[in-house]
């Protein structure tokens, strides 16, 4: 991944009403040293449209400030496995440092679990007055919610509740809520949770997924080299996964 693949897929947003926001996590980060990227990140890309660089799952303290050091527009501070009261004061450490430098931060409370996890996720579901208390103590930005989905690829049919969403999104207020685990979700039930108060919806699974079929049907297809050449039917692949999300999102 470097800033040409990026603001190509940046592109596809530039005749949409939507926002471009591009996530790296953590390992992604560690891995190819994705801090740098922020560098030259606006100079490119901006030319279409404003696209916020993000940092998904950051699980430190340490992480955050890095980001928001580098350039970042936005970090995500998930304390969501963490008690309560420690989840709250985590996030608003990253809050005072973040706003300092104009940086949005996005919470999680609740918790989004893995699709591979055999327990009920229903215990894991977003309470509607902690979301209140959470977004009072900490001044987040956004706020991720855990009300049916989960990452990875599901198992059997998604169950969102949208009750439960219509009650937390009357807790908070003008705070934006944020769906992780789109990746597989129906498109009524995406359009519905963004009538009931979502802003942001992750998909991860769906795009990884385009990119590594269409990776491998190349490198089984021919026996060239060249990873810019292998790459471009994967790119391709995951331009046409963004454009449907696009289409279901935005109308």
């Amino acid at each position: 991944m470097n800033t040409s693949n990026i603001c190509e897929l940046a592109r596809l947003f530039a005749d949409s009403k939507l926002i471009t926001v591009v996530q790296f996590v953590q390992i992604i980060i560690s891995i190819f040293c994705l801090l740098s990227i922020a560098i030259n990140f606006p100079l490119k890309c901006f030319k279409y449209k404003p696209v916020a660089l993000h940092l998904d799952h950051g699980a430190s303290f340490d992480l955050a400030r890095r980001c928001i050091d580098a350039g970042y527009s936005s970090v995500m501070i998930d304390g969501s496995k963490l008690p309560f009261a420690e989840n709250i004061e985590l996030t608003r450490k990253v809050v005072v440092i973040a706003h300092a430098a104009g940086v949005s931060v996005e919470g999680e409370l609740g918790h989004v679990a893995q699709n591979s996890d055999n327990s009920d996720i229903t215990q894991f579901y977003t309470n509607p007055e902690d979301a209140r208390r959470f977004v009072e103590e900490t001044g987040v930005d956004a706020l991720a919610v855990a009300i049916g989905t989960a990452h990875g690829f599901y198992k059997g049919e998604v169950r969102l509740d949208f009750p439960r969403l219509r009650e937390i999104r009357d807790a908070v207020g003008e705070t934006a809520l944020v769906l992780h685990g789109g990746s597989g979700v129906p498109d009524e039930l995406m359009k519905e949770a963004i009538a009931n108060g979502i802003s942001k919806i992750n998909f991860g699974t769906e795009l990884k997924n385009a990119f590594t079929l269409a990776v491998k049907k190349s490198l089984l297809s021919s026996d060239d080299i060249d990873l810019r050449r292998t790459f471009a039917p994967a790119i391709k692949a995951v331009e046409e996964v963004s454009k449907s999300k696009i289409r279901i999102c935005g109308t």
